[in-house]
């Protein structure tokens, strides 16, 4: 550590003064970037679930994660009670019944995550060494999507503890929460990434925050609603195609086809699996494309 600075006063011919305040250069270790992607990475996620922030902080995104447990918590006590041979819901589609929750957490936590800085134009000092811009969205990409996938995962393992208790079959069920892992690490990466991005073009909060449900709700209302229609009319191939076109039905696609899961579109049909590999194939696409437009997004982010 420096020594407490001393002041001392000189004066020149010319009748200047010149103060000498004994500051002295940081000669302690320097971390570097990767301690300091850590520390980026870490504060995200804190922020997400409001530790390290105000009381007030902290209430929103802890209900919505008690929200995503309780009922997992319930179906077990209803399957240890009742004897029943299996958990009333799969692993990998209880993420996609609770898609509001899960909807409402991302809606508030990804504009936390980016608009502050580019509100009160704080990029700048993060650009500033040693971290750079890569840096900067490869954090908060993946503290956004560690976020969602521990607010996806818990339940999840709620429900393999219960089934466990239950005397449920431990090979069968240890299948069904690694087809579950899978599905929600595939749903925390394709909405993190839409999230951010959508985030990361206002630094108006309560608009990503709109735009952010927005994006989420009406393609999956919209596309819902055409499959309805498709499936009425007899047009059964054309169901599992549209699903395309939604991110949650992406990922309803790729559980039903790869993972083991029912469908949710109508009448349970589920894509073919050369549909499903085409589903697989656009999801890791927006996933990639999402972090493409990220970095493309802070290349001039508050210069």
């Amino acid at each position: 550590m420096s020594p407490e600075p001393t002041t001392s006063v000189s004066a020149t011919p010319g009748g200047a003064y010149i103060h000498n305040i004994g500051y002295r250069h940081y000669d302690g270790p320097r971390l570097g970037r990767a301690y300091a992607r850590r520390s980026l990475f870490s504060q995200s996620l804190r922020g997400a679930y409001g530790l390290g922030r105000s009381a007030k902080s902290k209430v929103l995104p802890m209900l919505l994660f008690a929200v995503m447990c309780l009922p997992a918590a319930i179906m077990v006590a209803v399957t240890v009670f009742t004897k029943a041979g299996s958990l009333p819901v799969g692993y990998t589609r209880y993420a996609i019944y609770l898609q509001a929750v899960i909807g409402l957490f991302l809606a508030a936590q990804a504009p936390q995550s980016v608009s502050r800085d580019l509100r009160f134009k704080s990029i700048p000092l993060y650009f500033s060494r040693p971290i750079e811009r890569g840096d900067y969205v490869a954090s908060k990409f993946a503290a956004m999507a560690s976020a969602l996938f521990i607010l996806t995962a818990a339940p999840l393992l709620v429900l393999y503890v219960g089934a466990l208790l239950a005397k449920l079959d431990f090979v069968d069920q240890t299948k069904g929460l690694a087809q579950g892992l899978v599905a929600v690490v595939l749903l925390s990466l394709l909405f993190a990434g839409i999230g951010l991005v959508v985030s990361a073009l206002t630094p108006r909060r309560g608009f990503g925050v709109a735009a952010v449900i927005a994006v989420l709700t009406i393609p999956y209302g919209a596309v819902s609603a055409v499959q309805g229609i498709a499936f009425v009319q007899g047009s059964e191939s054309a169901v599992g195609w549209l699903g395309l076109f939604s991110p949650i039905t992406l990922i309803d696609g790729v559980q039903s086809t790869f993972l083991g899961g029912i469908s949710s579109f109508p009448n349970g049909l589920a894509p073919t699996t050369g549909a499903g590999f085409v589903y697989l194939l656009v999801t890791l696409t927006v996933i990639a494309g999402c972090y493409a437009l990220l970095m493309r997004r802070y290349r001039k982010a508050g210069l």
